[in-house]
């Protein structure tokens, strides 16, 4: 239903360019910018694992560097049918943790020195499975896809705004929306572009949970971890770079700032209320007859 759903929201992401396109109509900036678009997002995929973890000062380790991390990782790749993924620490007491990489041969999982002290062995499974389950479904990819999109919306209605202050609007209706379409185009678009991507954001985390609950043997393992994991976030201080680098907390399997003003409603959260998350999680265990 998950994957329905993202694809459908993807979809609506892409008609919404095309609708974009039209209110701005006949200028060839639109395209050179377009393709502009595309390419800094095809560079971002493409470093992506470098970039993100360098932001956070993710340190890759190797087995006798924290024996115990790096072979629940080996055991869980393992059992998803993934290649091993470069395992990563960063240096923080906040507990959270990331995947990334551009696809499941070039992945990395990260997770903070918090998690490790917070979360008993089973439940950092189950956060490593969630991990794994995003690199499995290429979600870096899904991720970068809306990114590209958004941003060429992004550049076409500041476009379409400068447009109408030195042009003064189009009297030619083939040219272009007129007044409605400068007004779709600055305001309406850009804000439906970002709920999609939220949306889709969010659409991908319950994929991961479900997936991640199966690799890890028992859904209930994630379930407590993210009880552990959103008290900690609403409650501690936000994880090191979180603050400074919004953008940035849809990776996390808890949004890092969660606590902090940044945090907003549930139709710009980048993640689904982790309540909602438990619950579905519960119900999962309960269908497979895991044990508590």
């Amino acid at each position: 239903m998950n994957t329905i759903k993202t694809a459908v929201l993807m979809a609506l992401l892409m008609a919404l360019l095309v609708v974009l396109g039209g209110a701005v109509g006949g200028r060839s900036g639109a395209a050179l910018m377009f393709f502009v678009a595309l390419a800094m997002n095809f560079i971002s995929y493409w470093f992506s694992d470098s970039i993100v973890l360098g932001m956070y000062g993710a340190r890759p380790i190797a087995a006798a560097d924290a024996p115990n991390l790096y072979h629940l990782v080996e055991t869980l790749a393992a059992r998803a049918d993934l290649p091993m993924p470069k395992v990563c620490i960063i240096d923080s007491d906040a507990p959270n943790a990331f995947a990334t990489g551009r696809n499941p041969s070039h992945a990395a999982v990260a997770v903070t020195r918090g998690i490790l002290q917070t979360l008993e062995y089973e439940e950092l499974a189950g956060v490593l499975a969630h991990e794994l389950s995003h690199i499995k479904h290429r979600d870096t990819l899904i991720s970068t896809v809306a990114a590209a999109m958004g941003s060429a919306i992004s550049m076409l209605a500041y476009m379409a705004q400068w447009g109408a202050i030195l042009g003064g609007g189009r009297s030619n209706e083939n040219e272009g929306g007129g007044l409605v379409g400068t007004l779709v185009a600055v305001i309406v678009a850009p804000l439906a572009a970002t709920l999609i991507q939220l949306a889709i954001s969010r659409s991908r985390e319950y994929e991961a949970d479900r997936l991640g609950g199966e690799i890890c043997g028992n859904p209930r393992f994630l379930a407590r971890a993210l009880e552990k994991i959103d008290y900690a976030a609403r409650n501690m201080r936000p994880l090191d770079g979180a603050e400074a680098r919004p953008a940035t907390s849809n990776l996390f399997i808890v949004n890092p700032l969660a606590g902090s003003k940044q945090a907003f409603m549930s139709l710009f959260s980048t993640h689904p209320a982790t309540a909602e998350r438990i619950a579905r999680l519960e119900e999962q265990a309960r269908l497979l007859g895991s044990a508590r």
